[in-house]
């Protein structure tokens, strides 16, 4: 106690470390570890969306590597001359480099229930015809350059050569119309829309919306004979109709109009009287004005006419 005032250890702050004190210890002196590099198995993984990171074999990256390949091809492919061996193996080349592009494309097909494999071949002449008219010189990719060959030559395909029954291509173009209609259609009103829909959709006869909707079902044709798959039932030939009974009948009706028009004419208003309006001899009679027995005798001889000029029975 000094003064009267009381110092206590408790109060009196210590003092700061000064620049120039040494360390209180020979730890706090050695010098920090330099930083090492981490280990492999310590560095962090790739981020799954680097596309710079990308596996080989991921689809984005053969993308990639294709088009690449695609500009290199092209750059050699323009200065050979057509015929070379060599215009002929970077000719293949590119066809082997873009063969993924077609079958992208032909995938788009699948639903026709035609062979991939045939649909791929004829995509592959649309890829060579694509191969044979780019310029690189035009700024523009190949793919975006060879899909609509591609795809127009598959559906050209499709049109000419898949159809049971030839459909004209302007009817087979409205088709697809109709089609997106009906869809757009389906969705807005939550069902089916009728013909008269479908036209006033489209502003053309309804009767082009039918023609349209027989020519989307000409791409196969089925046998009447063949059994139907899975419900059991006959065929369909025996589910048409029946047999009509006036089908025997044809022949002969066509053979009486071939001899009818031989006969003079009041002969031959005496048998249309006679056997289509069912009248009596003398209720023909009194409509022509003649006796009964004459118009016996008439019948008679046109008989006699009719049966020699029947070329069946001769």
């Amino acid at each position: 106690m000094k003064g009267g005032v009381t110092v206590s250890a408790r109060t009196v702050p210590e003092a700061p470390l000064q620049r120039d004190q040494p360390p209180a210890s020979a730890e706090a002196h050695k010098p920090a570890p330099e930083a090492r590099p981490p280990a492999p198995e310590e560095q962090a993984a790739p981020a799954p969306d680097d596309p710079g990171d990308e596996p080989e074999d991921h689809p984005r990256s053969r993308g990639a590597d294709a088009r690449a390949l695609t500009q290199v091809l092209f750059k050699e492919f323009v200065t050979l001359q057509p015929g070379t061996p060599e215009h002929t193996r970077v000719r293949a080349a590119l066809i082997e480099a873009n063969l993924p592009l077609v079958r992208y494309a032909a995938a788009r097909f699948r639903s026709r229930n035609e062979p991939m494999e045939d649909v791929v071949q004829v995509g592959t002449i649309g890829l060579i015809n694509a191969i044979d008219r780019f310029d690189p010189d035009r700024g523009v990719q190949f793919p975006t350059f060879a899909m609509p060959t591609v795809v127009g030559e598959i559906k050209r395909y499709f049109r000419d050569n898949v159809r049971t029954v030839h459909v004209p291509r302007r009817l087979h173009e409205l088709w697809v119309q109709v089609n997106g209609a009906s869809e757009d259609l389906t969705v807005l009103h939550g069902r089916t829309p009728t013909t008269a829909e479908i036209a006033e959709r489209l502003r053309i006869p309804e009767d082009e919306v039918l023609a349209c909707i027989e020519a989307g079902r000409s791409y196969h044709a089925t046998s009447l004979e063949a059994a139907q798959e899975g419900d059991g039932l006959p065929g369909l030939l025996d589910r048409l109709g029946y047999e009509d009974p006036a089908l025997a009948g044809v022949e002969h009706r066509d053979l009486v109009r071939h001899l009818l028009v031989q006969l003079p004419e009041r002969e031959q208003r005496i048998l249309l009287l006679r056997y289509y309006s069912n009248l009596t001899q003398s209720q023909i009679s009194a409509e022509l004005g003649v006796s009964q027995m004459h118009v016996s005798r008439l019948l008679s001889r046109s008989f006699a006419r009719l049966r020699s000029a029947n070329r069946i029975d001769a």
